[in-house]
């Protein structure tokens, strides 16, 4: 695997994280909230009035949650960084090298 693909796969995972965290985030913070201000939990739904539930199935589902994508993000930071640390572009034969300081394929006439 080369280095750039290092970076792009750290840059994907990274992306994931914060979307994850961003479009399911909102579901996760009143646990703690609920869980300190009052001293009990409620699921609710659509359907039915609330049902008072134990405060810490919220939180350990709350803390998975965070778990998961503080695990994306991390691991997408250790992709970037082995990406960036990479010597990908030390490692080009002189034959295929191009641009200035190359004068192995100068076709210009110097007489």
């Amino acid at each position: 695997m080369s280095d750039m693909r290092f970076t792009i796969i750290g840059i994907i995972l990274m992306f994931i994280g914060f979307l994850i965290l961003g479009g399911f985030g909102h579901n996760y913070q009143a646990a703690t909230l609920e869980s300190n201000e009052f001293g009990t939990c409620y699921e609710y739904s659509d359907n039915s009035p609330p049902v008072e539930i134990n405060c810490s199935f919220r939180i350990f589902d709350q803390t998975i949650f965070f778990g998961l994508v503080l695990g994306f993000i991390v691991i997408g930071v250790i992709f970037l960084i082995k990406g960036v640390k990479g010597d990908w572009d030390n490692k080009v034969k002189p034959e295929d090298m191009v641009g200035p300081g190359n004068n192995q394929n100068d076709n210009s006439d110097k007489d």
